[in-house]
């Protein structure tokens, strides 16, 4: 087992890409192994590294089938339910919260005061 190309960052040869840069060309690795890496370094930590596919074996993208934008419309929809009050918040609901706004800081003002 060979050890991967390693390439200066914006110095890999032609013919190489990033799963980003295939991407962009309607492309996907389609289950090749990496090819290369390219090292950015950096001055008090490890350095940056970007993996590099071989663009002749790569595939196009899959194209989206009805069936996968029902099931991505569905999961988008879920995320915006608040689990809480089960109403739908018109936004993503934040991971950090778990809930909608109006359930993560109620309104003190709606609470009845004690006196």
């Amino acid at each position: 087992m060979g050890a991967l190309p390693v390439y200066r960052w914006r110095l890999a040869p032609d013919g190489y890409a990033t799963r980003r840069q295939l991407r962009a060309q309607g492309l996907r690795p389609g289950g090749q192994d990496v090819a290369a890496q390219l090292e950015r370094s950096r001055r008090r930590r490890g350095p940056l590294v970007a993996y590099l596919y071989r663009i002749d074996l790569a595939k196009p993208v899959r194209p989206m089938t009805p069936g996968r934008w029902a099931a991505l419309t569905k999961a988008n929809a879920a995320r915006r339910i608040c689990p809480a009050c089960r109403t739908d918040a018109g936004y993503v609901i934040p991971a950090s919260l778990g809930t909608c706004v109006s359930c993560a800081y109620p309104d003190p003002a709606d609470s009845p005061r004690s006196a």
